[in-house]
């Protein structure tokens, strides 16, 4: 006995099989057509593979005990990523519409599905342009020898460095204090930070130029910002390898904390992590997809994207612990010298006394004779492991960590230069499908006047998107964009991806969209993708949105704050989050979840109210012939 839910009227809301093959030969479908399918495929994968891939993955691998990580990650992928990115790859492709358009087809119920990607794909945006606008600051400021990140400033009498970046270090203060100036508290919005508003304005500009004309220009786009990235990873990859201390980094990352494959969080965050890497449930990929040809092997998409994307995850992560593991190295060496120069200066050794090679015997000498002394000396504890744990997450890993890495390297300009053309690539492309989920749905919704140019709208989106950004780069900026980034993409994309799912299987009926992926690519989905479609993805994203809710909801919100006047400072001080600002949570996380059964209620309600209407005048007609009828 199979399960399907009643949903009439579905053959009149979709085109058969016949209808497209008509499409498909006499090309009267207005949609537009890739090129060829490296193009498609360049896209999809620029969309995948993002920020996220470079910096998330690593610190959730750091946090996680390495490559145990590794394991729920890739078990998730196949479970959870593969069987959702094929489902939205064959749906986009057979209805060949828009995310809005695709769920109203299956059911007009359903409409809110696609509207909820759209907000998403909205709200994200929002904040990672401004990432990409962080980047093109750095980018900038990296055209200089040496690097303005590797040194402290000269205070107002030039008499010494100025006390915020003697307190901490120059690349801490470089990003919270001359890119950010940060303020102290969420509270503290500030002025508006005017070299970032015109980095904010580039970065919008530049997705304007590349999105003017939808995939017609973001498909030229995509064969330098999708391949680029790889390039430089691979540079950085074999530079890494030369530096002292890199394969230290490596082995780091690969040495599994098997304690940790109990702990929920870590099976919480590696499907967090699958459906946000993998861009699932934000309607790009839908579209993308519905501009292919009725015949494309969209299975083959599927897997060869899986792959490639889990490969570049552990090929970053592999790539960025050997820079950690040359700066940790460094910071280890440079306490160690730290030490030495005590000692020798205490106990007036003669130079090269004591080495790197010999310092542990000769402390334990010298402790064993002069027990007081060197207690009174308070040396550093020098631990590579603990400098190798030291995990910044997001976007600290990128513009603190690496930039540090970066002032210890020969040439540090040109590695700065790389490392943030990359970053800009791999932000840019992954844009680019955040805008084709926002502007499709608005097209599917009729929102802007058919007549309008797509160049309009897409500038429409644009100016509207860097308006509202300009909340970020304020000097409260940095805490806004960890707010966004913390909700706006984690628990809609979850409700999102098993609404999906559910969608399709048991209201779109499961054996209809095996009847549609063999007319697409020549034969049925074997029996992996039955079981995973059926059951097991649906179950996997039920039970990570159930142990998020478990474990997000009741805790208290907190968020970290750069303030020289705390009294651990430079440690970043914890806040917890004003009340006024869990209505925001709400906008951001809620909102977005709301609005598919908001859509639900609201279509329900209009029916019931039209059917009511329509009866009325039969009412009307039947009470006047029984009248009739009487007075005869």
């Amino acid at each position: 006995m199979k399960f399907k839910l009643p949903n009439p009227g579905l053959e009149d809301r979709i085109p058969s099989h016949e209808r497209l093959e008509i499409l498909e030969k006499e090309e009267v479908d207005d949609r537009p057509k890739w090129d060829n399918k490296t193009q498609y495929m360049l896209t999809c994968v620029g969309f995948c593979v993002g920020l996220g891939n470079v910096w998330r993955f690593p610190y959730l691998c750091q946090k996680y005990g390495g490559g145990a990580f590794m394991i729920p990650f890739l078990i998730l992928l196949v479970l959870e990523g593969i069987p959702l990115l094929h489902l939205e790859f064959a749906i986009g492709q057979r209805l060949r519409k828009g995310s809005v358009g695709v769920w109203t087809a299956i059911h007009p119920y359903m409409g809110g599905v696609g509207i909820a990607s759209m907000c998403v794909s909205f709200l994200v945006s929002l904040y990672y342009n401004t990432i990409i606008a962080w980047v093109m600051w750095y980018f900038f400021n990296s055209f200089q020898d040496p690097l303005p990140w590797s040194h402290c400033p000269l205070n107002d009498n030039r008499t010494g460095y100025v006390e915020e970046c003697a307190k901490s270090s120059p690349v801490d203060y470089f990003w919270y204090r001359s890119t950010l100036n940060s303020s102290t508290n969420i509270d503290d919005a500030g002025s508006i930070q005017w070299w970032l508003l015109l980095c904010l304005m580039c970065a919008w500009a530049v997705l304007y130029v590349c999105c003017i004309r939808g995939i017609e220009t973001t498909g030229k786009a995509v064969y330098v910002t999708s391949t680029l990235p790889y390039v430089v990873l691979t540079i950085f990859l074999i530079r890494g390898l030369t530096l002292k201390g890199s394969v230290d980094g490596i082995i780091f990352l690969f040495t599994p904390d098997i304690a940790e494959l109990s702990n929920p969080d870590t099976w919480l965050n590696a499907g967090a992590q699958v459906l946000y890497s993998f861009s699932l449930a934000f309607g790009g990929l839908i579209s993308f997809s519905s501009y292919n040809s009725v015949h494309n092997h969209c299975e083959q998409d599927a897997v060869t994207i899986s792959v490639i994307n889990g490969i570049t995850s552990v090929y970053a992560a592999t790539v960025i612990y050997s820079i950690i593991g040359f700066r940790a190295t460094e910071r280890y060496d440079d306490c160690n010298d730290r030490n030495i120069l005590s000692l020798m200066n205490t106990f007036d050794l003669p130079e090269r006394n004591i080495t790197a090679d010999n310092y542990d015997k000769v402390l334990e000498n010298l402790n064993l004779t002069y027990p007081e002394v060197i207690k009174n000396l308070n040396l550093e504890t020098c631990n590579l492991d603990a400098f190798l744990s030291e995990g910044v997450e997001g976007t600290g890993l990128a513009f603190i960590v690496f930039t540090e890495a970066i002032t210890k390297m020969p040439i540090s300009p040109l590695w700065s230069i790389l490392f943030f053309i990359m970053l800009f690539c791999l932000g840019l492309s992954s844009m680019f499908g955040n805008i084709e989920g926002v502007l499709v749905p608005l097209q599917d919704l009729k929102v802007f006047p058919k007549s309008w140019p797509k160049e309009a709208l897409t500038g429409m989106i644009c100016l509207v998107s860097f308006l509202i950004a300009l909340i970020f780069v304020q000097a409260s900026g940095n805490y806004w964009l960890a707010l966004f980034d913390e909700f706006a993409g984690s628990i809609p994309l979850l409700i999102i991806g098993f609404c999906e799912m559910v969608g399709v299987v048991y209201i779109y009926g499961i054996d209809r969209f095996n009847d549609d992926i063999e007319f697409m690519i020549g034969h049925k989905p074997n029996i992996f993708w039955q079981a995973t479609w059926r059951v097991i993805s649906p179950l996997v994203m039920f039970v990570i949105l159930l142990f998020y809710f478990v474990t997000k909801v009741n805790k208290e919100l907190f968020y970290i704050a750069w303030n020289p006047d705390y009294v651990n400072f430079p440690i970043l001080e914890r806040l917890p989050f004003p009340n006024w600002i869990y209505a925001i949570i709400f906008i951001l996380a809620g909102v977005p979840s709301l609005v598919i059964p908001g859509t639900f209620l609201f279509k329900f309600i209009r029916n019931r109210c039209r059917k009511q209407n329509d009866l009325q005048p039969l009412q009307t007609v039947a009470s006047a012939v029984s009248i009739n009828g009487l007075s005869n």
